[in-house]
């Protein structure tokens, strides 16, 4: 089969279905490639490059569109390129099928077979043609990237001879792929980051990120697994306090990045006009789903605009093709990986598997029928975590009795253990000969004191790694001095080289320690 990608038409589109790399890989599948001529050069790969890498240059849509068997696209096709698809010929790009019914018509009569990778399902076996968490990676990076290029200060704090420069509050509204990669940059650059998500199975993410997530005092139940792991529509109840919660934080945060989309419908309207009226100068919101409508009542799409009272709002809707090299090879990745289910026997020939789950989600046309909406997925999404029960406060009265019964319960089993340890002493008394007790007698008490001495120094001085290694360490090392005075030369070297090698891990173990340490210190 010849795989051909056409120069994307759209204004403002810089990115490339197929770039060099990925040619080289579907070449080993056993398929052809085919390229307009300058379909890449916006992102940065010539014809030449192209050429090099196998790829057949034609001069023109028209002659790609008449050669191709399969066309790889990024945008979903204009009316004037959805007219050159043939019956039999397989188109796969984004699509949007919800919004665009007409198109989908007519390419469905044309007898054209169409794979929207926004369709794609989101199951673990699909994540790696998951071309819109690809997308919303890049665009969560960027977003916040032109927060920064608008915001007038640093994101991190500093304190400087000049003075002192707090570091920027940033709220992250939506913690899907887009947003996590925005909490992950904001992190990185030293704001103090704030995010909030419909679905409380998130919470952990956000925090293990390094954000703190916006708790609401309301319980919304959602089945993460039945959403394809979206969020889905919230009720008028938990939106009303959502609301509430966001006008509290408005006066505070210095940027606000949203990224709130549901499957199928505009963006929920989130970040409302009296908010942003409540916002600081040099304040910026940049709105992530400004294509589908926009989460804030103020976004243009396409646009920044900066309003009365100083805040700007970046609505712009081409984040990933701002990066289109990166994305170019993101999103290739994706279609070659379609492509390579598309042809399990690496022959070079398509075969259309309507059974398999990922295929069968994806095409939205087939065999001169409209196939969408597909039917739910043999496999569901991974479920959503159950939200961790909250602890019951105890009374002071049922704190003393659960420590008195815990206090009783540990006595118990030192005691037994103690009596267990001395009959064992005892046992070992009567049968064996008085020298062995000695040295037992030595080795127990170079456990005990060398366990207490280094396990009891804070870890805030060094890792438990070195804690344990360091309590070894010193146990060998009381050992050593103890017997390093015996009558016996052997013994005298052994115990003296055991007390250099015991120092030389200790000492080295707290110098690694403190090394590592200070890697970590902001200057």
């Amino acid at each position: 089969m010849k795989i051909g990608a056409p120069k994307e038409i759209f204004e403002g589109e810089n990115r490339v279905a197929m770039t060099p790399e990925s040619a080289v890989q579907l070449i080993k599948l056993g398929h052809a490639c085919v390229i307009e001529t300058g379909a890449g050069a916006k992102a940065g790969f010539s014809d030449a490059v192209y050429q090099a890498a196998g790829v057949e240059v034609v001069p023109s849509a028209a002659a790609l569109y008449e050669t191709a068997d399969v066309v790889v696209k990024v945008r979903g096709p204009e009316a004037d390129e959805a007219r050159l698809l043939r019956s039999g010929q397989t188109l796969i790009s984004f699509f949007w099928p919800a919004q665009n019914p007409d198109l989908l018509a007519q390419v469905a009569a044309q007898g054209a077979t169409v794979v929207a990778m926004d369709m794609v399902p989101r199951i673990s076996r699909a994540q790696k043609m998951d071309a819109l968490s690809s997308m919303a990676n890049i665009a969560g990076y960027r977003a916040v990237i032109e927060a920064g290029n608008n915001f007038g200060r640093f994101f991190t704090g500093q304190v400087t001879a000049a003075g002192k420069v707090p570091p920027a509050k940033v709220l992250i509204v939506g913690a899907g792929v887009a947003g996590l990669a925005a909490i992950g940059t904001s992190v990185s650059l030293g704001a103090i980051v704030n995010a909030f998500d419909v679905r409380p199975e998130v919470a952990e993410q956000i925090e293990s990120m390094g954000a703190s997530f916006v708790f609401l005092e309301f319980e919304e139940k959602q089945d993460g697994a039945a959403t394809g792991g979206y969020a889905a529509p919230s009720s008028p109840e938990f939106r009303e306090k959502q609301l509430a919660k966001f006008r509290e934080l408005a006066p505070e945060m210095d940027i606000v990045i949203t990224t709130a989309l549901i499957p199928g419908r505009p963006a929920p309207k989130l970040w409302t006009e009296d908010m942003v009226a409540m916002m600081k100068p040099g304040s910026v919101i940049v709105d992530l789903a400004a294509e589908r409508g926009g989460n804030c009542d103020l976004t243009v799409p396409d646009q920044k605009i900066v309003t009365e009272n100083g805040v700007t709002v970046v609505g712009y809707t081409d984040f990933p093709s701002r990066m289109a090299a990166q994305a170019s090879t993101l999103y290739s990745n994706n279609i070659r990986h379609m492509l390579a289910d598309l042809t399990p026997k690496k022959d070079g020939v398509i075969a259309h598997n309507m059974e398999d789950d990922v295929i069968r989600g994806a095409t939205v046309a087939h065999a001169g029928a409209v196939t969408y909406p597909p039917p739910p997925p043999k496999v569901a999404a991974i479920a959503a975590a159950k939200p961790k029960e909250k602890v019951k406060e105890l009374t002071p009265e049922e704190r003393r009795a659960q420590e008195t019964a815990a206090f009783k319960a540990q006595t118990k089993q030192q005691v037994t253990l103690l009596a267990i340890g001395g009959a064992l002493i005892l046992a070992a008394g009567l049968v064996t000969p008085p020298s062995f007790m000695q040295h037992f007698i030595v080795f127990v008490l170079s456990v005990f004191i060398g366990f207490q001495v280094i396990w009891n120094v804070s870890h805030s001085l060094h890792t438990p790694l070195m804690a344990v290694t360091n309590a070894i360490s010193s146990i060998v090392i009381l050992g050593a001095l103890i017997q390093i005075g015996s009558s016996s030369l052997l013994i005298t070297l052994l115990a003296a080289l055991g007390v250099l090698m015991c120092a030389v891990n200790i000492f080295g173990g707290f110098l690694v320690t403190r090394r590592m340490l200070a890697m970590f210190q902001k200057s």
